[in-house]
């Protein structure tokens, strides 16, 4: 949809307090979002339809985002209709990887992630889904192939290497997952973290969210044995490391992936070429550190 349209329908929602200013957003590359001001404060606007390619649903998003605020971790839902949800804005510096790596600031991120993983399922309600990153990466295969992807060559390795993955990093414990830990969807208010972003959420392996937490944001391997260390609250075994090398490279294979889907079916003004490639380098260079270990 054109933009000039969904500020038209932006401006048409009822419940504005007088007049609105609506203005895109910059930065993000599933959604379009817009930030809109009325008498009463200011609010994100978020524009998006299912995305099925992606396993994105926006009934879970919203069941995600709902429950996430109930848990202390997100801005309030203040409205939804459709394909338009307006989330509460939060005057805030969104984190950078810098940010996340900061001694004073991976333990506070950290225990958000923990947060989400415990609290945010004891709140949601209605129908949840799972997100298996295997799963999606047989069918980001499958979707590569039937579109003739520039990548399609690649496809039967990918595939194979993540099955590979799945047996390695078992046995599996379930938590509810954010999974999408890049840096931009945490924010800081000067006082407190938040936790935003819910496309993807869904019941998952903890491995998954720390390794995506560690791979998006360039942690140290230093700091990647205190995160799990603390996260599980016990000495590091190499079972533990073993198991969780293998869902970082999951985690590295599946971004890869969608950055593929993604260059052949998203309208969205981002360069998911170059995209692909830097999480392709970084996927190889994940998986021989893994392989050698």
């Amino acid at each position: 949809m054109e933009q000039a349209d969904l500020i038209t329908r932006i401006h048409a929602l009822p419940i504005w307090e007088g007049k609105i200013t609506a203005e895109p957003l910059t930065g993000g590359i599933t959604n379009v979002n817009f930030l809109v001001e009325d008498r009463a404060g200011k609010y994100v606007v978020r524009a998006g339809e299912d995305i099925p390619l992606h396993q994105v649903m926006r009934f879970n998003e919203l069941a995600a985002s709902r429950a996430a605020h109930a848990a202390g971790l997100s801005p309030q839902v203040v409205h939804a209709a459709g394909d338009l949800t307006v989330l509460q804005y939060i005057e805030s510096h969104t984190l950078t990887e810098a940010d996340v790596c900061r001694s004073d600031m991976l333990p506070r991120v950290l225990e958000l992630v923990k947060t989400c993983h415990r609290q945010v399922p004891k709140h949601l309600r209605g129908p949840a889904l799972v997100f298996w990153v295997f799963h999606v990466v047989r069918d980001y295969g499958a979707t590569l192939l039937d579109r003739s992807s520039v990548h399609a060559a690649l496809v039967p390795e990918l595939v194979e290497l993540g099955n590979a993955l799945e047996q390695d990093a078992g046995p599996y414990e379930i938590v509810f997952g954010h999974n999408d830990l890049l840096c931009g969807n945490f924010l800081d208010d000067g006082i407190r973290l938040w936790l935003i972003d819910y496309d993807y959420a869904g019941f998952n392996s903890p491995l998954f969210d720390l390794g995506g937490l560690a791979s998006n944001n360039g942690l140290s391997a230093a700091q990647e044995d205190w995160m799990l260390e603390n996260y599980f609250e016990a000495p590091v075994t190499q079972d533990l490391r073993h198991r969780y090398g293998a869902m970082k490279c999951a985690s590295l294979l599946r971004e890869t992936m969608w950055s593929m889907v993604s260059e052949i079916t998203s309208d969205i003004d981002f360069d998911y070429a170059a995209y692909t490639a830097e999480n392709l380098a970084r996927f190889r260079a994940a998986f021989e550190d893994y392989r050698n270990s």
